[in-house]
């Protein structure tokens, strides 16, 4: 049997409980590109819903008060009072939201999303109103994502069933194989189905044997096994019920697998038995705990281990990398991040839709204190604390700064393999847009060979030009990069200082050599690079690991990393941890 064929009969059901009690099982989410497949399902679930049950779109950009609803300025301004507009969340009572291309929804919707399943009402505390309006719905979540993009899952949490139907051809789907009047029966019988408590506890002990950490996780199963029980007309959750809810519910939520029981020696059964009938017999004998647990580990993927493993890769590797760059908040550029109240001063935007909004409740107080004209004909009063400024936020670009060391002390051991280093972060810079530059120091000062730049080839030829040999003047280096970092920061940009060294510092700032005053020096220089709030990485590069190296990214609070027999792909992967959002207000 395929892949294929054995999803479809379980995306079916799924869509009859979900059918059947679409608030209590929270919702669907659907992994599949658009395409008949997945047409072909959810035109199922419309057949399975009652005409009366409304089906509405949620796009991935969506304004809060289109979510929410809010202040309708019309009619406020027409009557004379605050009326209220209802928004798509309160709209959607006893329907069901499709949320399409649930992956791409914005966090700040999902969370507004997830706090009116959770409360079954929307709450509006905004524009002068405060106003509780129940609403109860389901979801049906559309994940359109490839490869490691996902729907957000604290919403994939509050869904009760989750379905792959990617390696579904349209030639193994089906028909529904219900009706919609066995769904409209169903709903009606609902209320009066009840669930021992051992079958509670058997999902909950299944639940904490596969890993899943989400307490609603056993709640929705529950409610999935009182769906089926009402589908099949009877009064009590029956054991066939809690292994359907276990396989839809706990077995894609899996993060784990148990570990294997010491098998037990068993006799045979007697000949006139059937293998079937004692297969049964023994299941019937089982706990039903076991047999949860066993119908759970049934529907779980072959290849879970695998893709759990490739997940926490995934989500690694984008912990370390992250977005570059300083998010700021500006009056003029950027994208809208919403409004402020502020005065009119230069640069400001005034946000007129937002300022009309803050004054309409008031009207009719201003006008019966201030005398005013009332009436439709009346002019309206606006006060300086209704102004509503837009604000903006724009992500500035970060500048790379390199500081090599190619004095003699590195040069024979590990300039080769710094160069290639090096080599891996401009090609990484390039692909971020980022900027770049190069210092580099020997004998007795610092050169800056490469201003910041986006150019790849003229990074690459600064460096493959790079000599070695001489002194090792490092106060001067860091000089060089702290004037460098705050030149970039003066231009908006935020600046990333990579310091590679093997400490050993023996030429002063003048020139003279001397090891003792050029390591304080250093580490005087050090320490004002600290003051000036630029994150820094120090990579000690020299043959075994040194504590000079160690003492300068000490003095600098930078990340050290000594790394004697790293190649160059370990040195790029050590300063791309250091690499973190950094968000400021400007």
């Amino acid at each position: 049997m395929s892949a294929g064929a054995q999803i479809w009969p379980d995306a079916v059901v799924a869509a009859a409980l979900f059918a059947i009690d679409p608030a209590g099982t929270g919702g669907v989410r659907i992994r599949a590109g658009a395409g008949p497949v997945r047409d072909r399902w959810i035109a199922i679930l419309r057949g399975l819903l009652p005409p009366a049950v409304a089906i509405r779109k949620l796009p991935p950009a969506v304004s809060d008060g289109v979510l929410l609803g809010g202040l309708d300025l019309a009619a406020t301004l027409r009557q004379g009072r605050p009326v209220v507009a209802r928004g798509l969340l309160a709209d959607i009572d006893g329907g069901v939201l499709l949320a399409v291309m649930a992956e791409r929804l914005a966090p700040s919707t999902v969370a507004q999303l997830g706090a009116v399943l959770d409360a079954r009402a929307v709450v509006i505390e905004r524009d002068g109103l405060s106003e509780r309006i129940p609403s109860c719905f389901g979801v049906v979540a559309l994940d359109e994502g490839i490869d490691d993009e996902r729907a957000p899952a604290s919403l994939c949490d509050r869904l009760a069933f989750a379905i792959d139907l990617s390696p579904v051809p349209l030639a193994e789907t089906g028909d529904a194989g219900v009706t919609a009047g066995d769904i409209a029966a169903a709903r009606l019988r609902l209320p009066g189905v009840t669930i021992a408590a051992d079958a509670v506890e058997a999902l909950c002990r299944a639940a904490a044997s596969l890993g899943v950490a989400s307490l609603r996780a056993p709640l929705l199963a529950v409610r999935a096994a009182r769906a089926a029980a009402a589908l099949d007309a009877t009064e009590a959750v029956q054991r066939a019920h809690v292994e359907l809810a276990a396989r839809l519910v706990l077995a894609p939520r899996v993060t784990l697998l148990p570990a294997p029981e010491q098998e037990q020696d068993e006799a045979e059964p007697p000949p006139e038995d059937k293998p079937g009938e004692a297969d049964a017999s023994r299941r019937d004998d089982a706990p039903l705990e076991d047999v949860v647990l066993e119908a759970a580990q049934a529907a779980i993927p072959p290849d879970l281990l695998k893709r759990l493993q490739q997940g926490a890769l995934r989500a690694s590797r984008n912990a370390s990398q992250g977005k570059q760059g300083l998010a700021r908040m500006g009056p003029r550029r950027g994208r809208p991040v919403g409004v402020r109240r502020g005065q009119l001063v230069a640069g400001a935007r005034l946000n007129v839709l937002e300022t009309l909004r803050a004054a309409a409740p008031w009207q009719r107080l201003r006008r019966q204190t201030e005398g005013t004209q009332s009436g439709a004909d009346a002019r309206l009063v606006i006060r300086k604390d209704d102004f509503r400024i837009t604000r903006f936020k724009q992500r500035s670009a970060t500048a790379t700064i390199f500081v090599v060391d190619a004095s003699g002390s590195s040069a024979l051991q590990r300039l080769a393999e710094v160069k290639g280093a090096v080599e891996l972060l401009l090609a990484d810079c390039y692909v971020r847009r980022d900027e770049v530059a190069l210092i580099a120091f020997r004998g007795r000062a610092a050169e800056l060979l490469l201003p910041p730049t986006r150019s790849l080839t003229r990074a690459r030829r600064s460096l493959a030009a790079l000599p070695g040999g001489g002194g090792t003047p490092l106060s001067a280096a860091i000089g060089a990069a702290e004037t460098l970092a705050l030149a970039v920061r003066g231009k908006g940009h935020a600046p990333t200082v990579v310091l590679m060294t093997d400490g050993h510092a023996n030429v002063s700032r003048d020139g003279s050599p001397g090891r003792a005053a050029a390591e304080a020096e250093a580490c005087e220089a050090a320490r004002r690079l600290r003051a000036t709030g630029v994150p820094a990485v120090v990579i000690d590069t020299s043959a075994r690991p040194q504590p000079q190296a160690e003492r300068i990214a000490a003095e600098m609070s930078a990340r050290y990393v000594a790394l004697p027999y790293a190649d160059a792909a370990r040195l790029s992967r050590a300063v791309q941890v250091n690499r973190t959002p950094r968000i400021g207000l400007s």
